[in-house]
């Protein structure tokens, strides 16, 4: 199972717009829209996106971030992305 970006925005900049005060070092928060591929449905993840030099800081900080997220399912694809974000719902109890 593999996941699709359908949407990205930004309570704090405007993601079409922004540009950076420092391009070398900066990070921003950022809401994803994620789905399955190919199929229905759909969730948010809260992540960072930021550059090598924000991120050297956030791994010396936090350790060693993820890239790339794989998974047999889109329940067990979003429960490793958790790992990495806030999951919408991430609390919620069924």
């Amino acid at each position: 199972m593999r996941a699709a970006l359908r949407f990205a925005s930004s309570a704090d900049i405007d993601v079409v717009t922004y540009v950076p005060a420092d391009p070398a070092d900066d990070g921003v928060r950022v809401r994803l829209i994620v789905g399955p591929q190919g199929g229905a449905g759909e969730e948010s993840f809260d992540v960072l996106v930021c550059t090598p030099l924000r991120l050297g800081r956030v791994v010396r900080e936090q350790g060693p971030q993820l890239g790339r997220i794989i998974a047999p399912t889109w329940d067990e694809l979003a429960e490793r992305v958790t790992g990495i974000g806030y999951r919408e719902f991430e609390d919620h109890r069924h």
